[in-house]
């Protein structure tokens, strides 16, 4: 097998394209945005419907809900972005420690290595010839100890820029569509009507999404994440509601 057909099935069969690495990201920014910004439609909603309603128009909404949008989008993004940075820094510190113990404590270490193999269940000869094998390669041994003796994930080929901008525009597009109808509808009422159906949309859209990332079945990712936003949007409504009495 040459190389071309090789890296033909590491995207194929293990989805090991860039698309698919930023995927996860892309799937938890959209469960966010279609929550929080249809709990903020919900709750302007619970405010203004039913007796001692209070007046509150659609561009109250709007402009509440874009604002909610915006900075939530934002502030996941960063998020995003300063979580990846955080643990590469964190990794590369690590690393650094690591080969530090190498040099001045080198059979500390090999025993520490051997003791780590037999603790995944390799006898202790297995054990001693692996850590052999590792030892000729300093720069694998210590990335080895920091996944495996400090447990701390190895952020390579993670980029800190892509991971929020996947977040944030996932959010975006996402958390816009339970906002759609309040740009057609001049009704607060009828709007949220409307939102409700969109947002069941856009949830089962993501569903969908999810399942390519997770594998689960369909049905239980439709069910889980449609789950999630409605109690979420029914809590804010609620709040919004108590809040009018």
């Amino acid at each position: 097998m040459d190389e071309a057909q090789f890296k033909a099935h590491l995207e194929n069969e293990h989805q090991s394209s860039t698309f698919s690495a930023y995927l996860q990201e892309f799937v938890y920014g959209g469960v966010d945005g279609i929550v929080t910004t249809f709990a903020v439609v919900a709750g302007f909603s619970g405010a203004s419907m039913g007796e001692h309603a209070l007046n509150l128009s659609i561009i109250t909404v709007l402009l509440f809900g874009l604002a909610n949008l915006f900075a939530d989008g934002a502030a996941m993004g960063l998020g995003s972005f300063l979580s990846v940075r955080s643990q590469q820094h964190l990794f590369k510190s690590t690393y650094d420690q690591e080969r530090r113990e190498i040099e001045r404590s080198y059979d500390y270490e090999i025993e520490e290595t051997e003791y780590i193999f037999r603790e995944k269940g390799f006898s202790k000869d297995d054990a001693k010839a692996l850590t052999a094998l590792v030892a000729k390669n300093p720069d694998y041994w210590a990335t080895f100890m920091v996944e495996h003796e400090c447990d701390i994930d190895n952020p390579e080929g993670s980029s800190a820029l892509y991971n929020g901008l996947a977040t944030f525009v996932s959010f975006l597009f996402f958390g816009a569509i339970p906002l759609l109808p309040y740009f057609f509808v001049a009704q607060v009422d009828q709007a949220f009507f409307m939102s409700i159906g969109f947002t069941a949309f856009a949830l089962i859209l993501l569903g969908f999404f999810r399942v390519w990332v997770t594998k689960e079945k369909l049905w239980l990712s439709i069910l889980e994440t449609c789950l999630v936003g409605s109690t979420a949007a029914f809590l804010a409504y609620l709040v919004g509601f108590l809040f009018k009495a």
